[in-house]
Parts: structure tokens; sequence; C-alpha cells
């Protein structure tokens, strides 16, 4: 009986090394990136991985924004956090003034809010976009956001 509860013991202390997981490290190079769409973006805007759908459906990407640079009107199902991490840039909702965006600024648009973010037209920006998806989608885009549009 001592045997069989000794063998029980280890069976189960080692359960949990059976189930875990190992930490993972991915590096910039791994991880690339690309110049945005002449589709969704106006200007030079690089588009870079952070990391893909995965817990929950989130997923976040690091952007890059040359002055002058935007994104598209679009929206999020589920919403989008923007971490300014570099610079100076705008966002706008729809029907809403202009706003301005800077290092270590928070943006949160909230689910279905139609908006743009990029750069002034002065300076570049960069900013972790980060958001989830809903039926395989994180984003719905809309129309190129006009040079009168984006200069008022």
């Amino acid at each position: 009986m001592k045997t069989i509860l000794a063998a029980l013991a280890l069976t189960l202390a080692g359960a949990p090394a059976a189930f875990a997981q190992e930490m993972t490290q991915t590096t910039t190079l791994e991880r690339g990136g690309q110049i945005g769409s002449e589709d969704t973006f106006t200007g030079t805007v690089f588009v870079a991985p952070v990391f893909g759908p995965n817990m929950n459906d989130v997923s976040a990407g690091e952007v890059t924004f040359m002055p002058g640079a935007r994104s598209a009107w679009h929206t999020h199902p589920i919403g989008q956090y923007l971490v300014v991490t570099k610079g100076t840039g705008w966002y706008q909702e729809a029907g809403q003034e202009k706003q301005i965006m800077r290092t270590g600024d928070v943006v949160f648009a909230p689910a279905g809010v139609n908006h743009w973010h990029g750069a002034t037209d002065g300076t570049s920006v960069t900013h972790y976009a980060i958001q989830a998806a809903e039926n395989g989608s994180a984003v719905t885009w809309g129309a190129l956001v006009t040079d009168e549009e984006y200069g008022s």
C-alpha cells in the first residue's frame, strides 16, 4: 500500500510539469513588419506585429507614422487601445475635434466608434495598437482620411 501511495504521490507531483508551458521570446527582427497598405493608410506607415491573436483573440502591432501619415477611418468590434511610445500624433473620432496624443498617452476607442489616428503634419509618432477580434475580424476599414479632414 505504501508503494502505491508513493507512486501516486510522485505521479501527482509530476503532473503540473507535464502540463506546464515555457515562456517564449521573439525579437524585433523575427517579427518583421511591412509598409502599410495604400488602401488603409495615407503616407509612409510601418506596421510591425508585436503578437498575433492569442489570449482571447487579442493582437497588437507597433505602428510608426511618418509626418503627415495617417490611418483611414475605421472601427473595431471590441475597441482598441493606442499606447503612444514615441513622438506626437493626432486622433479623431467622427463628428468630434481632432485631438493630440503624445509619448506616454493611452487612447481608447470604444467598440464601433469611427476614428482615425496618425502623425501630425510635422512630427512622427509610434504607438502600439491593441485590439481583440470578433468573428475573426479586429477592424473594419472605411474611407481614407482626406487632406481636408486631416488638416482641419
